[in-house]
């Protein structure tokens, strides 16, 4: 993990407050940037997600699901954690914490957008992160990679039905017609731009795919920076009133972390899976595509929307909270392996 991942936290904080200002001393600016759309799209944001999201994929290799047969076990823990419990699990969080807990310290108007902005960001399965996570587990490499090309491709076709269904079971209204525009211009689109970019990039040699991950590798961080500053130039006046829901968002999301995390690694440990293909399951379960999250909650909601701050919150604690998950795997590799042994 590189010095600028490793402090992807503090640099999220220093765009809050850099939004904030921005938000406070130049409204005008980004009232013109926020009319910026087409088809409820806002360009400029539309354009920041792609330079988030195309480098993350190019680096995914489709050819790798013939991988998934030799972990059978592990992958179907995976999918499990990821498809039939975390994002109904957010959906339960959502509905205890933000809908009933801490419902009297949240403003009433945004209770429904807090809890889609939630479902968003647990619908979504981790794609690049994982990597960084499985790599400071010593996780088999092509397990991780195996499990994240088959999560992207169940991603394109199952993203926006469970939302929309989560939605509806929140009984929160989903617009269709932005949700489907979504996954189009946010996963489709981009997967199969990220595919043709990287069959022309290896047609070239590794040697020429390599150099160009780490030229374009800081694009992803630098346009999800830059949309945050964006983001909490629209929300800042609300952040600035509203302190406490920053932290009241993190509880669920926190909550959640732990609770997939345990689930998948000891589902691993009971199936008798390799510590490290435990690893790399319970990080997937944990972690979350937040970009697309960030993505998605702006398009349906709105950058002003408690959705976008939801999803916001996610970013936030996923690095701290992650290399803590972290530490936990390698710290208790000695216990699990006197299961799988």
């Amino acid at each position: 993990m590189s010095v600028f991942e490793r402090y992807l936290t503090v640099w999220v904080f220093l765009c809050i407050l850099i939004g904030i200002a921005l938000g406070q001393f130049l409204p005008g600016l980004f009232q013109a940037i926020g009319r910026m759309e087409v088809a409820q799209v806002n360009l400029p944001v539309g354009l920041l997600i792609w330079v988030m999201i195309i480098p993350m994929l190019v680096k995914v290799d489709f050819g790798a699901l013939h991988e998934v047969r030799q972990h059978v076990r592990g992958i179907g823990v995976t999918l499990v954690v990821n498809w039939l419990v975390k994002p109904f699990s957010m959906a339960f969080l959502g509905w205890f914490f933000i809908r009933n807990l801490f419902a009297p310290m949240l403003p009433a108007g945004q209770i429904d957008s807090y809890i889609a902005g939630l479902i968003l960001l647990a619908a979504a399965p981790c794609t690049a992160m994982v990597f960084v996570w499985s790599r400071l587990t010593k996780g088999d490499p092509l397990f991780t990679l195996s499990q994240v090309a088959l999560n992207d491709l169940i991603m394109v076709v199952a993203f926006a039905p469970l939302v929309a269904l989560l939605l509806g079971i929140s009984a929160i209204t989903v617009p269709w017609a932005t949700l489907i525009t979504s996954v189009g211009l946010y996963i489709v689109i981009p997967v199969i731009l990220a595919q043709l970019w990287r069959k022309s990039l290896l047609s070239k040699g590794q040697a020429a795919f390599d150099t160009a991950m780490e030229k374009i590798g800081p694009w992803s961080i630098t346009a999800l920076l830059a949309t945050l500053v964006l983001l909490f130039a629209f929300q800042g006046e609300a952040i600035l009133k509203q302190p406490l829901v920053i932290a009241l968002l993190a509880v669920p999301i926190l909550v959640q972390v732990f609770f997939n995390s345990a689930l998948a690694y000891g589902l691993n440990r009971l199936l008798g899976e390799k510590h490290s293909v435990a690893g790399p399951s319970a990080l997937i379960g944990a972690s979350n595509f937040f970009e697309l999250a960030v993505a998605a909650a702006i398009s349906l909601f709105g950058f002003n929307s408690g959705a976008a701050l939801a999803t916001v919150v996610g970013v936030l604690i996923e690095v701290p909270v992650m290399l803590l998950v972290v530490r936990i795997v390698n710290g208790s590799k000695d216990w699990y392996e006197q299961k799988t042994a």
